[in-house]
């Protein structure tokens, strides 16, 4: 069903076929905690592409091959020729016949695209300006394993509603039946084009696709989320984001609109709940803000999952490898 596949954006599986890589992260997390080895991998050799800096990215997909058997090779924007001296056809070609897989972390969906066609192995992506599709089946998978099911879960996602994890949060929910919603500024919303394909997918899943302005729609979430202001590549347009985004904090004002009390909230990570202890004071001293897309209060309250949510993005890369690369017999879950 997936050997041999490339995974490089949510749209190109199904809903079975998601669900079972969630499944499988699941079986993969239990035989971790309970240090049952798991080598799909051994002996393959993964390069993980760069292009962009990760801390949860990197990690996972580094301890998931090594816990898998394989052996890593890091290839950061200063260590190989990818765009530069050399095309990334002529690169894909030349890693493809080194490497049995290639994860990608960059700007351009065409880049991986190209890797994916021109290599000959397995592709995966970790991150485009597109698509996130590695964090949405961490995302969903924390979602599975806090409610039990997907079923008749609402998710809201409030904030910069045009970015890759607003897409994928749109598009994988609709494939999976979850109702989404999108509380963004309208200049922020999502394409037509990205809500014209949720809204396709969710005619077949009978998810309900809502796009709005208002912060009142978080009244029905059992799951909020938000992601930063300002995407990687864009740190000229913070200004102007912070000013239209501020009234779309998630704070206790905010929360306290939310009907089941026992929601959860999610953050792919990473966060500005508090502005005093990272490398953007600057924006403290320029805005006077402590906080940005979150307050401190909510992003550690009891409500917030996010470290759970971190952690599984470990756990369901590792099942995209195995099940695309795996040596073994991929087990039923």
């Amino acid at each position: 069903m997936f050997q041999g596949k490339n995974f490089l954006k949510e749209i190109d599986f199904t809903k079975d076929q998601l669900l079972y890589l969630i499944d499988f992260a699941i079986h993969l997390k239990k035989l971790k905690q309970q240090n049952i080895a798991h080598h799909y991998l051994t002996d393959k050799n993964i390069a993980l592409i760069f292009e962009k800096t990760s801390t949860r990215t990197r990690a996972a997909f580094t301890v998931a091959a090594q816990d898998l058997g394989a052996h890593v090779e890091f290839l950061g924007p200063h260590d190989i020729q990818l765009g530069k001296k050399e095309s990334i056809s002529d690169t894909a070609k030349v890693l493809g016949a080194m490497f049995d897989g290639i994860e990608f972390r960059g700007f351009k969906q065409s880049d991986v695209q190209i890797l994916a066609k021109e290599s000959g192995v397995p592709v995966w992506n970790g991150l485009t300006d597109a698509w996130h599709p590695t964090q949405m089946l961490a995302d969903f998978m924390t979602i599975k394993e806090h409610f039990g099911t997907l079923q008749n879960i609402n998710l809201v996602y409030v904030g910069d509603g045009r970015n890759n994890v607003a897409n994928s949060l749109l598009v994988t929910a609709a494939i999976l039946g979850v109702n989404v919603t999108i509380v963004s500024p309208e200049a922020l919303q999502p394409t037509k084009e990205i809500q014209n394909l949720a809204r396709d997918l969710a005619m077949k899943s009978r998810s309900k696709i809502t796009i709005r302005c208002d912060v009142d729609a978080v009244e029905k979430a059992d799951v909020i989320y938000t992601d930063v202001w300002v995407s990687m590549g864009e740190e000229d347009q913070t200004k102007a984001r912070i000013k239209a985004l501020l009234p779309y904090q998630i704070n206790r004002a905010m929360t306290d609109k939310i009907i089941n009390k026992d929601f959860v909230f999610m953050h792919c990570l990473p966060s500005f709940h508090d502005l005093n202890t990272t490398v953007m004071k600057e924006i403290k001293w320029e805005y006077n803000l402590n906080e940005l897309e979150v307050t401190d209060e909510i992003f550690n309250s009891e409500h917030s999952i996010v470290f759970q949510q971190s952690e599984n993005r470990m756990h369901t890369i590792k099942a995209v490898m195995a099940a695309t690369l795996g040596n073994l017999f991929i087990p039923k879950v």
